[in-house]
């Protein structure tokens, strides 16, 4: 059975720094892309960021580009997401998400879920 357990939200100031961090357990890690997926109160889920399993392709939405950073480490079954510069509006539950195909910004392409972590950007 495929985990995914996120961990490192929290509440910071506007202009803070949080980094989350997303562990799996249970598959392979290799062949597995990750994605970010945040959802606001009233809002539809929105696509953060997505990672191919090698690392060597990387996609940002267009909101988070220059201040958000995904990464992974293989060898830990770990993928993360350094968040700087944090603004009111990334105010969101952030759920991290895999899949054994080719990365995607679409949350239906994604099998597996983590269950969600908070994050508050207070102004």
């Amino acid at each position: 059975q495929v985990q995914l357990v996120e961990s490192g939200g929290g509440s910071v100031q506007a202009g803070g720094s949080l980094r989350l961090s997303c562990a799996v357990s249970g598959r392979t890690f290799v062949g597995y892309s990750m994605a970010w997926f945040r959802q606001a109160p009233g809002k539809e889920r929105e696509f953060v960021a997505a990672i191919s399993w090698s690392g060597g392709r990387i996609y940002y939405a267009d909101s988070v580009k220059g201040r958000f950073t995904i990464s992974r480490d293989n060898a830990k079954n770990t993928v993360y997401l350094q968040m700087n510069s944090l603004k009111p509006e990334d105010t969101a539950v952030y759920s991290c998400a895999g899949t054994p195909l080719t990365y995607s910004n679409r949350w239906v392409d994604y099998a597996d879920w983590g269950q969600g972590t908070q994050v508050t950007v207070s102004s």
